[in-house]
């Protein structure tokens, strides 16, 4: 297996206007990604709208990724859907075509007991033979993994890490104790603003997703945290606190997205419905992202 740590970009996915696949453009995103320094590419994660993509649409975005990045990073594939059933299909998929590491989201939607949530992913790591990291992100999916039962699930081999976007520093800091019975097990933090607290804990890295706008500064975090040099770590974390300010005004990745469209790649819109921004939210949007390139932020 190869090492989970580090930054890992939850990469968006390319449209054009039409909302179809801009392939090349997906290429060359992973390319920019790789050359600032990022440990890992994830497909389809909150940020890839891996929420609003069809089975085709995985395939290709995956095998694209993969043929890109050639084996310099990991590439993860989030796999996650509301049936046990789906998910199995789709983590098949992903190990198919080559991915190194599954990310599996909860279920939405239906409230699940965490009776129901372990036996789910108790079921897929019995029939996928592949590395599996848990996602607990309740805010969109409505159903959280308590500490317990990701407690439970670490004792399933090919079960090797979670990553939390609850935003929750407690519950994130009970993940990372179950480090201490498996040493092995890989705690992500999916905030962007507790990178650094979850690397000073113990914790493995991050999936970012404003490594999409910042992949340089991000990185730099993981970077400067093992080089020892903690004063610089924190600065890298502190400088993106700006561009966070900014999803006040609407959805985080559809934020990201535009940020990124706004730097001059073009990435296209995010599928409809979720494409708006306000006036005033596109306003700050620029104002910071010119203030951070005058600092060199990239």
């Amino acid at each position: 297996m190869k090492s989970i740590k580090g930054i890992i970009v939850p990469i968006i996915t390319p449209f054009y206007e039409d909302e179809s696949l801009n392939l090349e453009e997906l290429r060359r995103q992973s390319d920019r990604m790789i050359r600032e320094g990022v440990d890992g590419i994830f497909c389809f994660g909150t940020n890839g709208e891996g929420f609003i993509l069809n089975g085709d649409e995985k395939r290709q975005v995956l095998q694209t990724v993969l043929e890109q990045v050639g084996g310099r990073v990991p590439v993860y594939a989030g796999t996650g859907c509301i049936s046990t059933r789906e998910t199995v299909k789709q983590s098949l998929m992903a190990k198919e075509l080559g991915a190194d590491v599954l990310s599996l989201i909860t279920p939405s939607f239906a409230k699940a007991s965490q009776e129901e949530l372990y036996q789910h992913y108790k079921s897929v790591a019995e029939k996928v033979d592949m590395p599996i990291l848990l996602y607990n992100i309740p805010a969109r999916t409505g159903n959280a993994l308590e500490p317990e039962t990701v407690s439970r699930l670490a004792e399933i081999p090919n079960i090797v890490g979670v990553k939390d976007s609850s935003g929750n520093w407690e519950n994130l800091k009970a993940y990372l104790a179950i480090t201490k019975k498996r040493p092995d097990f890989c705690v992500l933090s999916g905030n962007d603003s507790l990178i650094l607290d979850t690397l000073m804990e113990g914790g493995a890295g991050a999936i970012a997703g404003c490594a999409n706008v910042y992949p340089r500064t991000m990185s730099s975090i993981y970077d400067f945290f093992v080089e020892g040099q903690g004063e610089k770590a924190r600065e890298a974390q502190n400088s993106i606190a700006s561009f966070r300010a900014v999803f006040s005004y609407g959805n985080p990745n559809t934020i990201v997205k535009k940020a990124v469209n706004l730097l001059g790649y073009p990435v296209g819109p995010c599928k409809a419905p979720f494409n708006g921004l306000s006036e005033e939210g596109q306003a700050a949007l620029k104002k910071v992202l010119a203030e951070n390139q005058a600092k060199g932020m990239c």
